[in-house]
């Protein structure tokens, strides 16, 4: 009976243990998500379309990655945004990449 006890108390404390670290791995993607977000927001501001394609790639990595851990609204709503930016830059717009990128950050602050 103890034995059980005993199992069932590392299993527990595994699961939460395995919880907490899935948590902190959403939080992790969310920051780098942010970090290539803004990145992509300032190349975008100098008129690099190639560079701020590059890191909206990044970030839009990071921030699906986030979603699947810990799906948040506003996580989703910066994956569009990214997905605007992607396009836009692909097409050497970067003002208007640089807008979306901005709103992508504008959302991943808020899902902080």
């Amino acid at each position: 009976m103890r034995r059980k006890f005993l199992a069932g108390l590392l299993a527990g404390a595994l699961a939460s243990a395995l919880t907490v670290t899935l948590a902190e791995a959403a939080e992790n993607h969310k920051a780098e998500a942010l970090k290539h977000a803004e990145a992509a927001v300032a190349s975008g501001k100098k008129g690099d379309a190639k560079a701020e394609g590059e890191h909206a790639t990044a970030a839009k990595t990071h921030a699906e990655a986030a979603q699947k851990e810990r799906p948040n609204a506003h996580v989703e709503a910066a994956i569009k945004s990214l997905d605007s930016t992607i396009e836009h830059s692909k097409m050497g717009h970067a003002d208007v990449a640089a807008k979306s990128a901005e709103e992508a950050v504008t959302h991943l602050k808020a899902a902080q």
